[in-house]
């Protein structure tokens, strides 16, 4: 059986990246989103276990220094943080997991693993700021806020394999299934999942 794929998907905040990756949830089979552990405060609607792991500080802290995180950042005064154990188990069962985490989060997981890495795009700054109005859940103060901090997060882009701009939705979705889709088609991969037919094709 071969490992599966380990995809970082990032893009600047109101860029339409939980959307996209929820429907990659639903259109693909084997295919997992990690869950991670964050202090942020949990809000209406949302499942410990299933949005996010909500956790203390102090026990993020104790966490971070146990060495259970694969990468962890602090966001907006918050800590959010990948559990390494679970991602690698499953990895090791064939599973393709992505992890939404931003450039820093993929800088440092590019170091210990081999990622593919995409960065989703807005089309335009005039659009990201209309998503992140269009929300009516954040002040003009933190509008201001993530707008600054999406420039910064899109200066980093060129550090990404894959590029999506995120314009339409379903063109935006039918791009990163094909990303997958490809990764799957590997040759190293391919060779691992059909080993038992090339060993009948080839056989003397």
């Amino acid at each position: 059986m071969a490992p599966g794929t380990l995809y970082v998907i990032s893009a600047p905040s109101g860029a339409g990246k939980t959307s996209q990756v929820a429907q990659l949830l639903k259109s693909m089979d084997n295919l997992k989103v990690s869950v991670s552990h964050t202090t942020r405060p949990k809000r209406e609607g949302e499942q410990d276990g299933v949005h996010y792991h909500f956790v203390s500080r102090e026990d993020f802290i104790a966490m971070r220094d146990r060495g259970d995180f694969l990468e962890y950042a602090e966001v907006f005064g918050n800590f959010y943080g990948t559990s390494r154990v679970w991602l690698q188990q499953q990895l090791d069962a064939g599973t393709d997991v992505i992890l939404e985490i931003d450039w820093q989060g993929a800088q440092q997981v590019a170091k210990l693993m081999s990622p593919v890495s995409i960065f989703i795009l807005p089309p335009s700054r005039e659009v990201l700021l209309a998503r992140l109005k269009g929300r009516g859940t954040d002040s003009e103060e933190v509008i201001a806020r993530r707008t600054r901090d999406a420039i910064t997060e899109m200066s980093h882009c060129g550090e990404f394999d894959y590029l999506v701009v995120n314009a339409d939705f379903e063109t935006a979705q039918q791009e990163l299934q094909s990303i997958i889709r490809s990764q799957r088609l590997r040759q190293a991969v391919q060779a691992q999942r059909l080993a038992q037919m090339l060993g009948k094709l080839l056989a003397e």
